[in-house]
C-alpha cells in the first residue's frame, strides 16, 4: 500500500469476490447479506482494489439503514475509501452526499450510533466535509451520556489539530477547558486535558497548577496525563517555578494505581538531580520490587534502578537492603539483576549486613527444594566471594558454611566455592588454621574431578603444622582406599590373558573419618568398622563409594586427577620432612606416597582400563617418584615456595586490574580540598521546601559548570550520510540514530528544480533482521524547498544490516513516476555489541556450548602481536579476558580471548592465536563463536576489513 492507512483486516487472497455480487447484496433487503457484502468490500478496498461503482449504491441502499452493525461498517467503508480525485486532489462531488447522513448520526438519538460517528471524524481528513457537522460536533459536548461526550471531545481535537483546524473551531481552546472544569468522566477528563496539552499548553498547566493540591485524587487517567505534561513543560529551559511542578510529582508518588507511581517516579528523577528527591524516587521503586509479582515488572524496575545507581550512588547505597528483599522472586533473572546491583552498591557500612542476608539465602536453598535451586546457589557463592574479595573481614563469617557445599551436586557451584575458598586462605591467614582442618573433615564428600584438583592443591600448599600434614596425607590414603587398585587371579592369567583384571574385594576394616556434630557444635571423627565389598563392574562405572572418591574418579580413567594426587603427596612429604623431627615417620611416609605413584602408573599401564594413561600425566608422576627418592634444595624449593608465590602474584593481578576498572566506571571523585561546597542559608529561600531549595543548588551548579549548555550533537554531522547525488533532482541525506532496539533515520529531502513534485515517497527495504515499522507518506514539495521526513525500523538481533530504496514522485509534465535510486545504507555491528567481563570457567563453556564458529585468517601490515591485539580490541569493541601479565614478554606467538555481549544478551566469543614468522609476518587465526549465526559472521567480515586496513 502506497498510502497511510487507519485499518488493517487479515484477508484471503485466494478467494475475491466479484463487484457485482456484493452490488447485488447491498441492494438486497437481507441484512445479513448487507453486513456480509460491507464486509467483503472492506477487504477488497484494503487489499488495492478500487470498486468505482460501488460508492452510489452504498449511498442508496446502506447509508438509510437502521442496524448498528451495518452503519458501523458504512463507517469503516467510508474511512478508507478514496475522497479526493486523484489528479487534481480535490473532494469528490459525491462525497457531498454523506454529510447529511453524518449530521443525522450525530444528532441520532441512540448514543451508540452518534459514539462510533464521532470517533470516525477524528480520522476524516477533509475540511469541505467536517465544516457542515461542526455545529453538531459542538452539541454532543453537552450531552447526557459520557459516552458522547468522551468521543466529542477526541473529534474537537483531532479537527483543530489538522492544518486549518483552528479555522474550523476558533473557539475550541475555550470550550474544551469549560468542559474540563465540568466534566466528571475520568476518559472525558482525559481527553479535554490531553486536548489542551496539544493545542493550549499554557491552559492547561493553568488548570494543574490550580488544582494542584487536589492531583492526588485525581483519577489515574488524568494523573498519566498530568505527568507528561509536567515532563514537557519542565524541560523547557530556563524554568524558574520548576519546584511547584515537583511537588506535584511527589504528591502522586503515593497514588493508588501503580502506573502512576512508576512514571511519577522516572519523571521526578529526569527532572531533578537533588538528593531528596532520587531518593524519594529509589524508595518507590523499591516499593514496585516488592508489591509487583510480575516477573517483567521487576526487571525493568530493576533497570530503573541501575541507572540510579550509575548517576547517585551515594543515594542507592542506603536502600541496598530492600533490594535485596526481591531474591524473594523465585526467576533466575530477576535474581541476577538484583545480585550485580547489590554487588556494586557495596560500602564498609553495608557489607556485613548484606554478606548475612546472604548467608541465609544459601541456608535456604540447602532446606527445601527449590527451582533450579543449584543455579541459584552458585549465584550465592559467587556474590559472596565478591564480597569476601572486596571486604576480607567478612570472609570468617561465610567459609565454613560455604565448605558444606564442596560436595554440592551442582559441580558448578561446587568449582565456586573450591575457589573461594582458594582464594580466601591466602588473603586472610588467621583463617587457614579452621579452614584447613574444615577441608580435611569434609573431603570426603567431594564428588567432582575439579573440585577435587583444586582441594588437593589447597591441602599441599596450606598445611604447614606437623599435625595438619599427617591428617592431610592419612585423608588422602583413606579416600584412594586399599592397594594396590587391582589384582590378577592365577586363574584367569593362566587361562585367559585377554580377561579383564579384577579388583581387590578382600573384606577390610578401615577407619571412617566422617565428621559427626557433638552437642556444643564442634566436630569429632568417628571410627567406624566398614567393610569394603564392592564389585568390579560398580566401580569401574564410576560409582562412589561412602569415602573413597578419590579412587572411584582414578579408577573411572581419570589420570589428570592422579598426578595431582602424586604432586599433593610430594609437597606433603617434603614439607613433612621440615616439620617432623622423626627421620623414620617421615621415611614411612614418603615410602606410602611412593607405593600410591607406583600402583597408580601400574593401573595406567594395565588393560585394566579402556584407556591407558596419558603421556602429560604419567611424565607428572614418574617426576614425583624421582623427586620423593632424590631431593635436592633447589627443587625443595621450588615446590615448597614457588608455587604459592605464583599464586600471590596472581591474586595481586586480579586485584590491581579489578581496581583499574573500578577507577575508569567511577565518575565522580573523591572530594578534594578544592571542592565546592553548598551553602543552603547562603541562597534566598523565598518559603521553598528542603526539596525545591537543594533542586534550585544543583540546577545552580549545573549552569555554573556549563552542564546545561553542553550540545549533546556535536557529533551529528559526522553521521549524516548522503543518500543522492548533488546533481540529482532530488537531494536526500540521512542522520542514523541507533538505539538498542530499534533504528530512527532522519531523511531530508531537497526539491533542486523549479517544477512541484507532487506523491514524492520515501520507499525503503531492509536486509538482515530490520523490519520497517511504518512506511513513510506521500508528500507535495514545492520548487527549492525541503522536508524532513521519519522512518523507524526495528532491529531483532546482532547482525550487519543493510537499509536500501529509492525516492518516487510525480510532476506535473511528465504523467510516469521519476525514481531516484539511495545509497545504500550499511547498519554496523558495532552499535549493538560492548565489552563484558566473564569468568574463565564460564568462558570455556561458552565456547564448548557455541555451535556457530567463524574462523578467519590473520592478513595484515602490523608486524607486532601485541600492536595487532590492541588493534583488533579497539576495532570490534570488545574485550580482553587474558591478563596483561600473561602477554608480557617477547616470545614470537600470543593467544588471548576476547568477550563482548550484544544489547539482545547474546554472547561474543572470540580467541586469538598468531604467530611471528622468520619473515616478521603475523600469521594464525582468529576464531569467533557465538550461539548464533548472525553475529559470527558479521562480527568476523568486520575483523576483516579492520585487518586489511578498511574504515567500515
Amino acid at each position: 500500500m502506497e498510502k497511510p492507512c487507519t485499518l488493517l483486516v487479515h484477508f484471503e487472497k485466494g478467494s475475491p469476490s466479484v463487484a457485482n455480487e456484493i452490488k447485488a447484496d447491498l441492494e438486497g433487503s437481507d441484512v445479513a447479506a448487507k453486513v456480509d457484502a460491507m464486509k467483503r468490500a472492506i477487504m477488497l478496498l484494503l487489499n488495492g482494489e478500487t470498486l468505482p461503482h460501488l460508492f452510489i449504491t452504498v449511498v442508496r441502499y446502506v447509508l438509510p439503514s437502521e442496524d448498528h452493525t451495518i452503519q458501523k461498517l458504512l463507517l469503516l467503508y467510508l474511512e478508507i475509501v478514496d475522497k479526493r480525485d486523484a489528479t487534481s486532489g480535490k473532494v469528490l462531488p459525491e462525497m457531498i452526499l454523506i454529510c447529511q447522513n453524518l449530521r443525522n448520526n450525530l444528532q441520532h438519538p441512540n448514543e451508540y450510533i452518534r459514539g462510533v460517528t464521532l470517533r470516525f471524524l477524528c480520522r476524516l481528513n477533509e475540511p469541505e466535509l467536517l465544516e457542515p457537522l461542526v455545529p453538531s460536533i459542538l452539541a454532543n459536548l453537552e450531552h447526557r451520556h459520557h459516552f458522547i461526550r468522551r468521543h466529542a471531545l477526541s473529534a474537537i481535537s483531532a479537527i483543530y489539530r489538522l492544518p486549518h483546524g483552528d479555522q474550523l473551531l476558533p473557539d475550541a481552546p475555550d470550550l474544551v477547558q469549560r468542559s474540563l472544569a465540568a466534566e466528571q468522566d475520568a476518559s472525558a477528563r482525559r481527553n479535554a486535558f490531553l486536548m489542551l496539552c496539544a493545542c493550549a499548553q499554557e491552559r492547561a498547566v493553568a488548570y494543574l497548577l490550580t488544582n494542584a493540591e487536589h492531583v492526588a485524587e485525581w483519577p489515574d487517567l488524568l494523573q498519566m496525563a498530568a505527568v507528561d505534561l509536567i515532563i514537557k513543560v519542565c524541560r523547557s529551559p530556563n524554568r524558574s517555578d520548576k519546584g511547584r511542578y515537583i511537588k506535584i510529582i511527589i504528591f502522586l508518588l503515593s497514588a493508588p494505581n501503580t502506573a502512576v507511581v512508576y512514571e511519577s517516579a522516572g519523571a521526578l528523577v529526569s527532572l531533578s538531580s537533588a538528593p531528596t528527591a532520587v531518593r524519594a524516587a529509589a524508595n518507590t521503586y523499591c516499593q514496585l520490587l516488592s508489591s509487583q509479582s510480575d516477573n517483567n515488572v521487576k526487571l525493568i524496575v530493576l533497570d530503573r534502578l541501575h541507572e540510579l545507581r550509575t548517576s547517585h550512588r551515594d543515594v542507592m547505597v542506603d536502600v541496598v537492603m530492600d533490594v535485596l528483599r526481591a531474591l524473594s522472586s523465585p526467576n533466575v533473572d530477576v535474581r541476577r539483576k538484583v545480585l550485580d546491583l547489590v554487588l556494586d552498591l557495596l560500602t564498609p557500612r553495608n557489607v556485613e549486613e548484606v554478606v548475612m542476608y546472604l548467608k541465609k539465602e544459601v541456608v535456604k536453598t540447602q532446606v527445601g527444594e527449590l527451582e533450579k535451586g543449584g543455579e541459584y546457589r552458585q549465584m550465592l557463592v559467587q556474590a559472596i566471594h565478591a564480597c569476601a574479595v572486596e571486604y576480607p573481614e567478612v570472609a570468617g563469617s561465610v567459609v565454613h558454611l560455604l565448605m558444606d557445599f564442596l560436595g554440592d551436586t551442582n559441580v558448578a557451584a561446587a568449582v565456586d566455592v573450591v575457589l573461594f575458598v582458594r582464594e580466601i586462605i591466602e588473603t586472610n591467614p588467621k583463617l587457614r588454621v579452621s579452614m584447613i582442618q574444615r577441608l580435611i573433615d569434609t573431603f570426603y564428600q567431594i564428588h567432582a574431578s575439579r573440585v577435587c584438583s583444586c582441594a588437593l592443591w589447597i591441602l599441599g600448599e596450606y598445611s604447614l603444622s606437623l599435625s595438619e600434614v599427617e591428617s592431610a596425607i592419612s585423608t588422602i590414603k583413606q579416600c584412594l582406599g586399599d592397594l594396590p587398585f587391582y589384582t590378577i587371579s592365577e586363574e584367569g592369567e593362566s587361562t585367559d590373558s585377554s580377561k579383564p583384571a579384577q579388583l581387590a574385594v578382600n573384606p577390610v576394616t578401615v577407619s571412617s573419618r566422617r565428621p559427626v556434630v557433638l552437642a556444643d557444635g564442634t566436630y569429632a571423627t568417628q571410627s567406624a568398622a566398614m567393610e569394603t565389598a564392592i564389585s568390579a563392574p560398580a566401580v569401574a562405572s564410576g560409582s562412589l563409594s561412602s569415602t573413597q572418591n578419590l579412587r572411584s574418579l582414578i579408577l573411572s580413567g581419570d589420570f589428570f586427577l592422579a598426578a595431582v594426587v602424586a604432586c599433593t603427596l610430594t609437597k606433603l612429604v617434603l614439607r613433612l620432612e621440615e616439620v617432623q623431627p622423626s627421620k623414620a615417620e617421615a621415611n614411612k611416609a614418603s615410602t606410602g606416597a611412593l607405593l600410591i605413584m607406583v600402583s597408580t602408573l601400574q593401573l595406567g599401564q594395565s588393560s585394566y582400563l579402556p584407556h591407558p594413561i596419558d603421556n602429560d600425566s604419567y611424565d607428572r608422576i614418574v617426576l614425583c617418584v624421582r623427586l620423593l627418592c632424590n631431593t635436592v634444595d633447589d627443587v625443595r624449593k621450588v615446590w615448597l615456595q614457588s608455587c604459592r608465590h605464583s599464586f600471590t602474584k596472581m591474586l595481586a593481578e586480579k586485584q590491581f586490574r579489578e581496581t583499574e576498572e573500578m577507577k575508569a566506571k567511577a565518575q565522580i571523585s573523591h572530594a578534594q580540598p578544592d571542592d565546592l561546597i553548598d551553602f543552603y542559608h547562603l541562597k534566598s529561600r523565598r518559603g521553598m521546601s528542603q526539596l525545591e531549595l537543594e533542586d534550585a543548588v544543583q540546577d545552580d551548579l549545573k549552569a555554573a559548570t556549563g552542564e546545561f549548555t553542553k550540545d549533546a550533537d556535536t557529533n551529528r554531522l559526522n553521521r549524516i550520510l548522503q543518500l543522492t547525488g548533488f546533481s540529482d533532482p532530488v537531494y536526500a541525506e540521512a542522520f542514523v540514530t541507533v538505539h538498542h532496539y530499534d533504528i530512527v533515520l532522519d531523511v531530508t529531502v531537497i526539491n533542486r528544480t523549479k517544477e512541484t513534485l507532487q506523491n514524492l515517497c520515501l520507499e525503503l527495504a531492509t536486509m538482515g533482521d530490520l523490519k520497517l515499522v511504518d512506511r513513510p507518506q506521500n508528500y507535495t514539495l514545492a520548487p527549492e524547498s525541503s522536508k524532513q521526513i521519519r522512518a523507524n525500523i526495528k532491529v531483532s538481533s546482532t547482525e550487519t544490516g543493510v537499509i536500501f530504496g529509492n525516492i518516487v514522485y510525480e510532476t506535473s509534465n511528465v504523467m510516469e513516476r521519476m525514481v531516484v535510486v539511495l545509497n545504500d545504507i550499511h547498519i554496523d555491528i558495532m552499535d549493538y555489541i560492548s565489552p563484558a567481563t566473564c569468568a574463565d570457567v564460564a568462558f570455556r563453556n561458552m565456547w564448548a556450548e557455541f555451535e556457530w564458529e567463524n574462523k578467519v585468517a590473520v592478513n595484515t601490515v602490523i608486524q607486532d602481536e601485541k600492536e595487532f591485539l590492541d588493534h583488533i580490541i579497539k576495532s570490534t569493541n570488545m574485550k580482553c579476558l587474558t591478563p596483561l601479565s600473561a602477554l608480557d614478554g617477547e616470545c614470537g606467538f600470543i593467544a588471548a580471548n576476547l568477550y563482548a555481549k550484544s544489547v539482545f544478551g547474546e554472547d561474543a566469543l572470540v580467541n586469538i592465536s598468531i604467530e611471528k614468522q622468520a619473515d616478521g609476518k603475523l600469521s594464525g587465526y582468529i576464531r569467533i563463536r557465538s550461539k548464533t549465526q548472525g553475529i559470527a559472521l558479521s562480527l568476523g567480515d568486520k575483523i576483516t576489513l579492520k585487518q586489511k586496513g578498511g574504515s567500515c
